[in-house]
């Protein structure tokens, strides 16, 4: 039996999975030749980039930041207490579908209540076992919620719909296992993009990954935090990106193509002038309506020539 390949156990606005291929094409060549031993990713997501690199290449260590606190505390209990993370969302995932559609939709409510009213009696900057459930709960959510979207209100409260699927796989055991296997050589760290930075040196490699700049005002997936990423925030982040090429680490980031609504749209080119500017194509994977997804193009910024 072949070995399962570590890869995202969450659904996630903006999984990169689709560009994985181009993104492999486009990596600097002594990533390759094995003289860049330390990926970081400041924005980790879903990990699909994560997953496919630190399966790929041979890195010493990785390092990778979310200002998601969710993510951060599920990241970790995959990493230390899979086993643990596993049994729970066993139990779980049987008794939610040993029940009827009401039932199913009365359970998904239930555990968003708790979810959301437990939030505050947990720290998320000390591990526990608390976490376990927490990690499992917000797993069930995302794997049974509309669309596997990840929304929060002012408060921080979990306010995604029912998603109304006929049976949906909660618990993805071989995925969980070959995960943790996976985060071995890797620290998971809570925190803004900024706090990367002292982890990045000369034989780093980083990917940046933030929320997207959306292409209209209809189509936004900047908020999976109580913070909303905005074109200030996009300021801050290329100042940033300039920082850590100035200690000599090879970068690579990823964003939505504001040309694809507005041909005149330089946003990023004039943010990121100087840098290499790919453009590929990519497909809008999640919208509320599918009539409006489709193929658009998405831009991967470099400051390196690809080998």
């Amino acid at each position: 039996m072949a070995t399962p390949t570590a890869r995202p156990f969450l659904k996630w606005a903006g999984g990169k999975a689709q560009l994985l291929d181009a993104f492999t094409a486009r990596v600097p060549r002594e990533l390759a030749g094995g003289t860049l031993p330390v990926f970081v990713e400041p924005f980790m997501g879903g990990g699909a980039v994560y997953f496919h690199f630190n399966s790929t290449f041979r890195f010493r260590e990785c390092h990778l930041f979310d200002i998601n606190e969710e993510l951060v505390l599920a990241y970790s209990v995959v990493k230390n207490d899979v086993s643990g993370l596993i049994e729970y969302l066993r139990d779980v995932e049987e008794e939610f579908l040993s029940k009827d559609d009401s039932g199913r939709k009365n359970y998904f409510y239930a555990v968003r209540d708790t979810f959301n009213r437990e939030r505050e009696e947990i720290d998320f900057c000390r591990y526990g076992e608390a976490w376990i459930e927490r990690a499992g709960r917000f797993i069930f959510l995302n794997r049974t919620c509309f669309n596997g979207l990840y929304r929060v209100n002012s408060r921080g409260g979990f306010n995604v719909p029912f998603g109304r699927y006929k049976k949906p796989k909660i618990l993805h055991e071989e995925v969980l296992r070959a995960d943790s296997l996976a985060f071995r050589n890797t620290t998971i760290h809570l925190g803004d993009f900024t706090q990367a930075e002292p982890y990045i040196a000369e034989d780093t490699f980083v990917y940046f990954d933030p929320p997207y700049r959306p292409l209209n005002r209809t189509s936004s997936f900047t908020q999976y935090s109580k913070n909303r990423f905005s074109d200030e925030e996009q300021r801050r982040l290329a100042e940033f990106y300039a920082r850590c090429g100035a200690k000599g680490a090879k970068l690579m980031l990823s964003n939505s193509d504001p040309r694809n609504a507005d041909p005149e749209d330089g946003f990023f080119d004039d943010l990121y002038a100087g840098y290499r500017i790919d453009r590929v194509p990519a497909r809008r994977a999640i919208n509320c309506d599918g009539t409006k997804r489709g193929e658009v193009r998405e831009i991967i910024v470099m400051n390196y020539r690809p080998a």
